[in-house]
């Protein structure tokens, strides 16, 4: 079920986020050092303070949850237990429900797994840069339109 995020979820949600990171682009969260500790700040300041957040909760668990800016999808993660079992899908319909006509977001060329269930879902790369420091990372702007 999605349901909009709660402060209860902090804990479940920041641990989510950073394992799934830890999966999706090992190389930049050792290269830039980031721990779970240090992460957490940013999600409350950050994440949470510029964000509307929906949680996917399962079985009283919550696996998933989607932080929207309008119809900016600033995050989109899924527990990595939980992948390939279409939470992911059901947060993105949920955002095109919220936004029919245009969703759009950045993420790091190197992460394959967004990047292809984006692609799979329509959305198309418009530009390619780098995204602001401390990363520096070489990113990449989607954007997906109604049909």
């Amino acid at each position: 079920m999605i349901r909009p995020y709660q402060e209860k979820d902090f804990d479940a949600v920041t641990a989510l986020w950073f394992n799934a990171m830890l999966v999706a682009i090992p190389d930049l969260m050792k290269r830039m050092g980031y721990t779970l500790e240090g992460s957490l700040d940013y999600f409350r300041n950050g994440i949470l303070a510029e964000n509307q957040l929906w949680v996917y909760e399962l079985d009283g668990r919550s696996v998933a949850f989607l932080a929207l800016k309008d119809d900016f999808i600033d995050r989109l993660y899924v527990a990595p237990e939980f992948h390939r079992r279409g939470i992911g899908q059901a947060l993105l319909d949920h955002a095109r429900t919220l936004h029919p006509n245009h969703l759009w977001l950045f993420t790091n060329q190197v992460n394959t797994m967004a990047r292809s269930f984006y692609e799979k879902n329509g959305f198309v790369a418009t530009r390619f840069g780098v995204s602001p420091p401390p990363e520096s990372e070489p990113d990449v702007e989607y954007h997906g339109y109604s049909k």
